[in-house]
């Protein structure tokens, strides 16, 4: 009988390393979906700031130095 229980012993031992592995995957998945959405949100925000506050500058000083070019006299 002795041999039994300590096989018992051993799948009781075995059983919480997968309860544990399917906790830390849980944890895992959901720290990794949590850092997918906020890097999301924030690259969103850049591309928006970007998009309507940078963009109409950059272009207003190129659009500058054209007018700066064709001011001057051709050679």
């Amino acid at each position: 009988m002795s041999a039994v229980e300590g096989e018992d012993a051993a799948l009781a031992v075995a059983r919480p390393r997968k309860v544990r592995r399917r906790l830390l995957r849980r944890i895992l998945l959901a720290l990794a979906t949590q850092y997918v959405i906020i890097a999301t949100i924030v690259g969103l925000s850049v591309a928006a700031t970007l998009h309507y506050l940078v963009t109409p500058q950059v272009v207003a000083q190129f659009e500058a130095i054209e007018a700066a070019f064709r001011r001057l006299p051709s050679r």
